[in-house]
């Protein structure tokens, strides 16, 4: 992807690929040499290594919706390169691909030039770096208990009129 064109998208609301198991809608944060950081509703901050994205849908006709108000003082892990990012993760609980069988928890041990490892309970995981799509921890946006009423209170009503069809 196209550094100069992913910069033009900071502070959007985009949607990474178009389906699948590693797509999602989120704000753009930044936009570094071969990684993209995305801030999702579900996941919170995630970082997409660039040469696995297939595409990025702009919210052009608002059909591209993220229901997320970020904080001004909200803070995420910036670096130069996606190696950077996960030695700043190291010795943290993280989330590597978001779906399919290639998902992945546990706590960052090393990163090393061409891999990193992972440890899960008695597991010391080696995955090579080529192969990581994306990554996130533990960082979210809390929604307010307003927030959370008025989302079950809208369920509610999209029950209610399902029923009286």
């Amino acid at each position: 992807m196209d550094k100069e064109m992913l910069h033009s998208l900071v502070n959007s609301t985009i949607k990474v690929d178009r389906g699948g198991p590693e797509s999602r809608v989120g704000k753009l944060l930044a936009a570094e040499e071969d990684h993209i950081t995305v801030l999702t509703a579900e996941d919170g901050v995630i970082y997409y290594y660039t040469h696995h994205i297939k595409s990025l849908t702009v919210n052009a006709k608002n059909e591209v919706q993220l229901d997320l108000q970020v904080p001004e003082d909200f803070v995420f892990i910036q670096a130069k390169d996606y190696k950077s990012v996960l030695k700043a993760l190291q010795y943290k609980w993280v989330k590597i691909n978001r779906g399919g069988p290639e998902t992945l928890e546990g706590i960052m041990d090393e990163v090393h030039d061409d891999f990193i490892t992972i440890v899960l309970n008695e597991e010391v995981i080696r995955i090579s770096m080529f192969h990581m799509r994306n990554i996130s921890y533990g960082v979210k946006i809390e929604k307010s208990k307003d927030d959370e009423n008025a989302n079950k209170d809208d369920e509610k009503a999209k029950k209610a009129e399902g029923n009286k069809k």
